[in-house]
């Protein structure tokens, strides 16, 4: 039977600023690898067949850290959307024992926008706490030029249903390291959140949360 593990990066350098990131590339701070260390310690004696996370380095990171206390010896190895020869595995060998890890967008943080880079106490005195509260905490309010959660969750939900769900079903075990808001849109469908009890829900940092294949096979069935 397929086991999901859920893994929120660990804090970023700019979570540790209290600075809205959204889609910027900053990496994990010190205490964002201690966290990835400790997930991973908690995850270390289950076999990864495959890997997702999003296209942002703090949430890949947390994931190849995680592996790295793994007991099995298997390397992660990002797959090329593309067809790429310089990262052709010339031994078969070498080829079983990589577990592929893929990358998407749809994974990605929530889209800050114009809020992006900005300091979130800043943000608050400047336009109030009930405003700021809607930014952060609604559903389907979004910050100027950025996504609410509604939008986040509306990438997210299909990519998982269309690209993770199958190899569950096949009884993989998966890997997917992202980021509160996304994980918070899979955590939705799997745990049949509703749209006014999501904005309350969050996803801890550095915190493995677990589901077996049978729960998302109960899902399904309903569905029919």
């Amino acid at each position: 039977m397929g086991l999901l593990v859920l893994l929120r990066h660990g804090q970023s350098i700019w979570n540790k600023k209290n600075i809205f990131t959204g889609w910027v590339d900053v990496p994990l701070s010190k205490e964002g690898i201690d966290e990835s260390i400790d997930a991973g310690e908690k995850i270390a004696n289950i076999n990864f067949d495959i890997v997702f996370t999003s296209n942002l380095i703090r949430a890949q990171m947390t994931g190849f850290i995680a592996l790295s206390r793994n007991k099995f010896d298997k390397t992660p190895v990002f797959v090329s959307d593309e067809s790429d020869k310089w990262r052709e595995i010339y031994s078969v060998d070498a080829a079983k024992s990589i577990i592929p890890v893929y990358r998407s967008y749809a994974l990605n943080e929530r889209y800050y926008g114009e809020l992006q880079g900005k300091n979130k106490d800043k943000i608050k005195s400047e336009v109030g706490e009930e405003q700021f509260k809607l930014w952060r905490r609604s559903y389907n309010i979004a910050p100027p030029g950025g996504e609410s959660l509604e939008m986040t969750v509306e990438r997210a939900i299909p990519y998982f249903k269309e690209n993770i769900i199958p190899h569950l079903k096949n009884g993989k075990n998966i890997l997917v390291a992202a980021h509160g808001n996304s994980l918070r849109g899979i955590v939705m469908f799997l745990d049949k959140i509703t749209n006014e009890e999501i904005p309350k829900l969050d996803i801890p940092t550095g915190v493995p949360l677990f589901y077996h294949q049978d729960k998302v096979d109960a899902l399904e069935e309903k569905m029919i």
